[in-house]
């Protein structure tokens, strides 16, 4: 009964925040640093993201295989490579390291 007392809790938090988004005067929004920062906050978060996922397993910081293919697709990234070349390259880099033992 706990596990749905947490979703049903979770369901009106989330409720809420949608609520008081809409409650946020339109002048508000349109200031140039609430813009800014609207721009620039999902690709902080997607940073963060990728950084836990690739050097972490449980609590412990590591680098492995994972890392590898980050740096595999950040070099790509900048040598301006299409998306499915930047996934493809981290996907062979990680996989190559991991048979090669690491």
């Amino acid at each position: 009964m706990n596990v749905w007392i947490a979703i049903a809790l979770t369901a009106v938090g989330c409720y809420a925040v949608k609520y008081a988004g809409l409650l946020v005067p339109a002048g508000a929004l349109e200031r140039p640093l609430v813009r800014r920062l609207a721009a620039l906050l999902p690709v902080a978060l997607l940073a963060a993201l990728t950084a836990q996922q690739t050097f972490s397993t449980g609590s412990a910081l590591v680098v492995d295989a994972r890392a590898a293919g980050l740096a595999a697709a950040g070099l790509a990234l900048l040598l301006r490579a299409p998306f499915l070349v930047v996934v493809a390259a981290a996907v062979a880099v990680t996989a190559g390291v991991r048979a090669l033992g690491g």
